[in-house]
């Protein structure tokens, strides 16, 4: 029997997933087929994405008027629909395993194994894959061997921290206490990242088992799961899950006979960049403000409703039946010695390939971006890769060499935060993307320590000058300074890393400061302030493109010659993105 695996991610959801899940249901009704919704595949550009086994085939950008022709061609018959099928940047031709793919071919998938191959609202599809196979382990085990396994895995927070995961669950189940409670932070808000979300959207029981096995290692009775309210998909199959487990007797009262007990609930928040704080996070779920609190005492002690917690992301608890599995040992053999296991990142950007990708701890930046993600898009060059979200820091040229691990990243001055990875090119002006950080850090503060409310507006209102050709040099020794200040002294992460972006491009791009200040310049022409676009009458090939895209009519033609009404110009970079001749000039000096 042949089974369709239809993604239903919220990538290809949004694209039609389920109108072609839909169509495929109705026109399979008399045929021996099973259809499944899955969880994200992996190459989401590329979606809706559509998968049949045992032909092996992945079908990209699927429509539903595609959907009759591939069940009478490769449900039917074992026929490809050739014009369906990935076409691969690297092999110059189309490929019809995914397995096959260049794009997949450096991952090493062990939190996302499954996620794309089953159902994440039937608990048959988790078992099948020998789902909860950890737990029972885990409980035969005794809770000190499953302590001391963790802690040999090596296994760090995924979550941005970086913290050993053992190290934090041995300090909770050393804490006295009748109420213990376990907590999974699944608030992802870092701008491009949808890491989390796609493992609690296509795997559900993996992150529950995760946050089961580690309550009973603890002794944890209460655990939440926190969510970011614009995940209401990732909501949605997390409580179908919960549902399922308990009535399973994973979840609940005497977990698999073994007088263990654990009640897990959801809690939505409220779209609040800093609740991705640990203390703001406890506090939101208690009802109160999401503010950080001082960390002079730890959450391990006295946590959430003043219990001690077990604070840890989505990905940190993914990983956890893997290591209960296959032992502590096992895990800690990949990866780095610092930094074992894989990581889970969102790959945007400018590249080629956008997605959602693993790969083993210690593969390099090159890797990354030029092998699976393809390298940049429309041939440009390579500028930067913007790692940790917001409040990380950019990596040049010269880093794409150097392995991606938690010490690397913080060495260089970026961070490995949640796995968001945005890549930039030469049309991209590293002064603005400082500014444009800062100024989403500014709206996401919770305004309660000085240095963070008051040092990041002074920043913005920098940043805002010099991208307006209003700056003057003594500014970089102000950003500088304020850096520091807010590095040394801010009251939580958020705060104290919200310095990384501006200061990482003044460490790699002081060069285009200097050019915004004293030539009132902005190379790439994204600075509208300091751009005007010329045409080139000797490289214009009159072939009319650059009309055709302008929303603006400043395009004007006197016979073959084509110029541009500075009158009329907004500055908005369409004409110099479908010029394909290079005849679009940025002040007179083309790039």
């Amino acid at each position: 029997m042949k089974t369709i695996y239809v993604c239903y991610g919220t990538g290809c959801k949004a694209g039609g997933g389920g109108a072609i899940a839909k169509k495929f249901a109705d026109l399979c009704l008399d045929l021996d087929v099973q259809i499944k919704r899955t969880g994200c595949h992996g190459l989401c550009q590329e979606g809706p994405l559509v998968h049949i086994s045992p032909l092996e085939v992945t079908y990209t950008k699927v429509k539903v008027e595609d959907v009759p022709e591939i069940i009478k061609k490769s449900v039917e018959s074992d026929e490809l629909v050739d014009r369906l099928l990935y076409f691969d940047f690297k092999q110059k031709k189309r490929v019809s395993s995914k397995n096959d793919w260049t794009f997949c071919s450096k991952q090493k998938r062990v939190v996302l194994k499954d996620v794309g191959e089953l159902d994440p609202c039937n608990i048959e599809d988790y078992l099948a894959k020998d789902g909860y196979k950890a737990l029972a382990k885990a409980v035969k085990m005794g809770r000190e061997k499953v302590l001391e396994e963790v802690s040999i895995s090596g296994l760090r927070g995924r979550g941005g921290g970086g913290f050993l995961t053992g190290r934090k669950w041995k300090t909770v189940s050393q804490a006295t206490g009748e109420l213990k409670y376990v907590v999974c932070n699944g608030d992802e808000g870092d701008p491009g990242a949808f890491m989390d979300r796609s493992i609690m959207e296509g795997n559900p029981h993996l992150v529950l088992e995760g946050m089961i096995v580690a309550a009973f290692a603890v002794g944890a009775s209460k655990g939440y799961i926190y969510v970011r309210d614009e995940y209401p998909m990732a909501v949605k199959n997390l409580q179908i899950a919960i549902d399922a487990a308990t009535k399973s007797g994973y979840l609940g009262d005497d977990i698999i006979n073994s007088g263990f007990n654990l009640e897990i609930k959801i809690k939505r928040g409220a779209g609040a960049f800093v609740c991705g704080e640990s203390s703001a996070l406890m506090r939101s779920i208690e009802g109160k403000v999401g503010r950080p609190n001082e960390k002079y005492v730890h959450a391990t002690e006295k946590g959430l409703f003043g219990c001690p917690t077990l604070l840890n992301n989505v990905e940190s608890y993914a990983n956890i039946p893997t290591i209960i599995s296959g032992g502590g040992k096992a895990f800690s053999a990949t990866g780095t010695e610092k930094s074992s296991g894989t990581k889970v990142f969102s790959l945007v950007g400018k590249v080629v390939n956008t997605g959602l990708i693993e790969v083993e701890m210690g593969i390099t930046l090159r890797e990354v971006i030029f092998e699976i993600g393809g390298g940049i898009k429309n041939g440009r060059k390579f500028k930067a890769v913007q790692t940790g979200g917001p409040s990380g820091g950019c990596l040049t040229q010269e880093h794409l060499d150097e392995k991606i691990d938690f010490d690397t990243l913080l060495e260089h001055g970026s961070m490995m935060g949640s796995g968001g990875m945005i890549i930039m090119d030469e049309f991209d002006c590293m002064v603005e993307v400082a500014r444009y950080f800062t100024g989403f850090l500014i709206e996401e503060s919770c305004g309660r320590c000085t240095p963070c409310r008051d040092g990041l507006v002074e920043v913005y209102s920098i940043l805002d000058r010099i991208t307006k050709g209003e700056g003057k040099m003594e500014d970089l020794d102000t950003l500088e300074e304020l850096g520091e200040y807010l590095k040394s002294s801010a009251l939580c992460g958020l705060g104290k890393s919200a310095a990384n972006p501006f200061l990482a491009t003044l460490r790699y791009f002081r060069d285009e400061y200097v050019e915004h200040i004293l030539q009132k310049r902005c190379r790439a022409g994204v600075c509208k302030d300091l751009v005007s676009f010329v045409i080139d009458e000797q490289s214009c090939k009159s072939c009319g493109v650059c009309a055709k895209v302008c929303s603006f009519e400043a395009i004007e033609v006197k016979g073959k010659k084509y110029s541009i009404n500075q009158s009329r110009c907004v500055r908005c970079r369409a004409c110099l993105e479908a010029c394909k001749f290079g005849a679009i000039e940025i002040e007179g000096k083309q790039l």
